[in-house]
């Protein structure tokens, strides 16, 4: 039986909704899981670099960080919480693949490394001495407790949803409500790129948060955290989770704004950060001191793992049909492989991976949104499919430009549009698509 099936109490009863209490109590969930590591260091460095332009980088980062995430649970749930069926469109062998790259960017090769290391730095750096050894026993302890929870993910809606989620929400909220409170200064003025690019450079640090590809992944768990309730129906289903998805956004939303304010006032205060969590404990020792540290260092231990657990959960979960393992085995084997991959540095880690979702981003994004469409198309797998191939081909080329490797590409890709934004794949997806929708309707697809 799979691990995610749902338990009912009552056989021959029906619920039609959740109750009042577990809509909330599945939408705290809900912000718990997407609030990770980057959700908290990357709209504090995106404000306080994007100085007088902040509101425009706001948006952009706001798109691609609430608004895609949302939209791909919905799209999840549409699809029964099957990633696979909602990836039908590009093919069996197209779906397969990308659903393996989602789940390994997601799970153990970033996403889950990334809230270890944010929470070593933030949590951990402060108060010792940071040393290899220091990274490696902090590493161990922190995948036993994420192997201790994600083994019995039957009990998550108790362990994340009643527990540590509204903790995380609680201390979330603190944090959010000091910055609008007891701002550390004055802004500076916007660097270069957000001088130049503001709604794009917020549209693809955005990206960074991996939320999209997030909702994708545990997106089964929410979903089965419904079902675990009762549910059976799909309507009604869609219906909760759309209800839930929507009050978790707006709760990102606020939290965001807090955060892109908290970095837009401490310009002054810290003017060349490495990174957001250098921002985050400068801005919470000067306003807050040692106390205010500690503070921050459970803030941040408690978002990270329960993102851990999450994702650790579904990875698991995913992988169980094509390795011959066992759920809990997986559990352990992503875990240690995690853990040794979080040795790395927190910017070699963001360095390393940008590029990659740079490149599988604009894919993602064009398979979610096109799977609301199916309906409209004659041959609705081949529209999609060449559609999510060309964003490909255009993401890779935007890859391309921000890695070690933008030499190669020819002088000529300047002119292509939305080609300094790293924006490329836009134009050329929409122009297809326009061209598509006639030829789909009038002339080659005819059922």
């Amino acid at each position: 039986m799979n691990i995610f099936s749902f338990i009912q109490k009552n056989k021959n009863s029906v619920i039609y909704h959740l109750k009042l209490k577990d809509i909330f109590t599945l939408s705290f969930m809900t912000f718990a899981l997407f609030v990770g590591a980057g959700n908290i260091i990357l709209p504090t460095i995106v404000g306080l670099q994007s100085g007088q332009n902040i509101w425009i980088s706001a948006l952009g980062f706001l798109i691609t960080s609430v608004g895609l995430p949302i939209i791909a649970l919905i799209a999840l749930a549409r699809a029964n919480g099957s990633i696979k069926k909602l990836c039908i469109p590009i093919g069996k062998h197209g779906s397969l693949i990308l659903s393996i790259i989602c789940y390994l960017l997601i799970g153990p090769l970033f996403a889950t490394p990334r809230t270890a290391s944010i929470s070593f730095e933030i949590s951990i750096i402060p108060f010792i001495n940071n040393n290899i050894i220091s990274l490696f026993i902090y590493n161990v302890i922190y995948f036993i407790l994420v192997i201790s929870i994600s083994l019995y993910p039957n009990y998550l809606i108790n362990t994340i949803g009643y527990i540590l989620a509204p903790l995380k929400i609680i201390g979330l909220g603190i944090l959010g409500i000091s910055a609008l409170l007891w701002p550390a200064g004055e802004p500076i003025i916007a660097t270069k790129i957000y001088q130049d690019m503001a709604f794009s450079s917020g549209f693809i640090n955005g990206y960074l948060t991996m939320d999209t590809l997030g909702a994708l992944v545990f997106g089964l768990v929410i979903i089965n955290t419904a079902r675990s309730r009762g549910i059976t129906t799909h309507n009604i289903l869609l219906h909760n989770i759309t209800l839930s998805g929507c009050i978790a956004g707006i709760g990102l939303i606020l939290f965001y704004l807090s955060l892109f304010k908290l970095g837009f006032n401490s310009g002054q205060l810290i003017p060349n950060p490495s990174n957001g969590a250098e921002i985050l404990y400068i801005y919470v020792k000067n306003t807050f001191g040692n106390l205010g540290c500690i503070f921050l260092s459970g803030l941040i231990f408690i978002a990270c793992i329960v993102t851990a657990i999450g994702l650790t959960c579904s990875c698991a979960d995913f992988f169980t049909q094509y390795l011959p393992f066992s759920y809990k085995k997986i559990v352990f084997i992503f875990s240690i492989f995690s853990m040794l991959i979080s040795n790395l540095s927190l910017n070699y880690l963001i360095q390393i991976f940008t590029p990659i979702l740079v490149s599988i981003y604009p894919s993602c994004i064009v398979l979610i949104l096109l799977s609301f469409t199916l309906h409209w198309w004659n041959n609705s797998k081949y529209v999609i499919k060449i559609a999510v191939l060309i964003s490909l081909i255009f993401g890779i080329i935007d890859a391309i430009k921000i890695s070690p490797l933008k030499h190669l590409l020819p002088i000529w890709m300047n002119y292509i549009p939305l080609y300094k934004q790293n924006l490329t794949w836009i134009i050329p997806t929409i122009f297809y698509l326009f061209l598509i929708i006639i030829y789909d309707q009038k002339f080659f697809f005819k059922k």
